[in-house]
């Protein structure tokens, strides 16, 4: 494979990438939403611990794992930032938009 080859092989992958991660930012949107409703923390050090052990243990490389963990730090802190948006109690006038809407 030659250069353009390559790039356009990334160039798929990054566009599975971005599906995934939207799908990853949904699921925590809902996590979001369960944490609103029990009271739980948005920042959940040994869940974090736990997500970088299930990583390392799935890398065969060639990402060594040290920058494999600094890429899912930063996912993290998105889905946490996506979490924390929607673990805000909503105001009563958004409640009743949101049951016009169903």
């Amino acid at each position: 494979m030659d250069i353009a080859d390559w790039r356009k092989k990334i160039d798929e992958l990054d566009c599975r990438l971005v599906e995934l991660l939207n799908e990853r930012a949904s699921a925590a949107k809902e996590i979001g939403k369960l944490k609103r409703n029990t009271n739980l923390p948005i920042y959940e050090p040994l869940r974090e611990n736990t997500i970088f052990e299930n990583v390392r243990k799935v890398n065969r490389g060639p990402l060594p794992d040290k920058e494999l963990q600094h890429v899912y730090e930063r996912i993290i802190d998105v889905m946490r930032n996506i979490q924390k948006i929607e673990a805000v109690p909503k105001k009563e006038s958004e409640v009743e938009v949101d049951k016009q809407k169903s």
